[in-house]
C-alpha cells in the first residue's frame, strides 16, 4: 500500500490569490487544521489554521508572510512512512507529489486512520493482550509461536517502546475467545502479561476510542 492508493483529489489546494478567510473556509469544510498552498501545480507548503488567524484574513495568502512549512510525501511512499510524517509534524493532512514534484492531492488523517482500522483487524472479533518485556528478550517469532500453540491465530501485533527504559510493550490481538490459557502460556515462557481484554470488552473499548477520535477530527 502506497500514498497513491489513499490520495484524495476532492480537497482542492488553496492558491496564493485566495484570502486567509477563504482558506479558513476550505479548512473548515474539509475538517482539517492545515491546508496546502500551490502556485499552479507547484507545492509551496502547508499553512496552519493558527498561522492564518494571526494575519489580516482579507489579504491574499500570497501577500502575507506566513510561516509555511513543507512536509509532503511522494506517491510511491509506503503508507507507514506517510503515517510517520503525519505523526512527526502533528498534521491533519499531508500533501502528495508525483515524480515531477507536482502536487497531486492530499491524504487526510481521517483517511489514514480508516485504512489502519480496516487493515489491522481492529474490526475483527477477538481478544487483545499487552505483554511487557525487555528489548533483548523480545522475539516476535517466539511470541507468536507460543500464542498459536494454543490453537488460535494472531490477527495483528503492535510494538511500543517505553520511553527512557529498555522495556517494550507488545500488543497482540488473536481470534480466541478465552484469554486465560494464552495468558498462562505466555507467563510460563517468562512474558509479563500486563493487560488482557476479551471480545466484548475490547470491541466496546475500541468503538469508544474510534468514536471519540472521529468526533475530535470533525470539530
Amino acid at each position: 500500500m502506497t500514498a497513491k492508493d489513499l490520495v484524495s483529489h476532492e480537497i482542492m489546494p488553496a492558491r496564493t490569490s485566495d484570502t486567509g478567510e477563504e482558506v479558513l473556509t476550505m479548512m473548515h469544510l474539509a475538517h482539517v487544521r492545515h491546508f496546502p498552498i500551490v502556485n499552479n501545480t507547484q507545492l509551496l507548503g502547508l499553512v496552519s489554521e493558527g498561522d492564518l488567524v494571526m494575519h489580516d484574513l482579507k489579504e491574499p495568502v500570497g501577500d502575507v508572510a506566513l510561516s509555511m512549512f513543507k512536509p509532503y510525501c511522494h506517491e510511491k511512499d509506503h503508507i507507514f512512512d506517510v503515517m510517520g510524517q503525519v505523526a512527526r509534524f502533528e498534521l491533519t493532512l499531508i500533501p502528495v507529489i508525483d515524480d515531477k514534484n507536482q502536487f497531486v492531492g492530499v491524504i487526510t488523517i481521517e483517511k489514514l486512520i480508516q485504512f489502519f482500522a480496516s487493515s489491522f483487524s481492529f474490526a475483527e472479533f477477538g481478544n487483545v493482550l499487552t505483554i511487557e518485556t525487555t528489548e533483548q528478550n523480545y522475539s516476535m517469532g517466539e511470541l507468536c509461536r507460543v500464542v498459536e500453540s494454543e490453537g488460535v491465530k494472531v490477527l495483528s501485533t503492535f510494538i511500543h517502546k517505553i520511553p527512557d527504559s529498555t522495556q517494550v510493550q507488545i500488543t497482540v490481538k488473536t481470534n480466541a475467545k478465552d484469554v486465560y490459557r494464552i495468558k498462562q502460556s505466555l507467563e510460563r515462557f517468562g512474558y509479563d502479561v500486563v493487560v488482557s481484554q476479551g471480545i466484548d470488552e475490547y470491541s466496546e473499548s475500541l468503538k469508544d476510542r474510534f468514536d471519540s477520535l472521529m468526533s475530535y477530527l470533525n470539530v
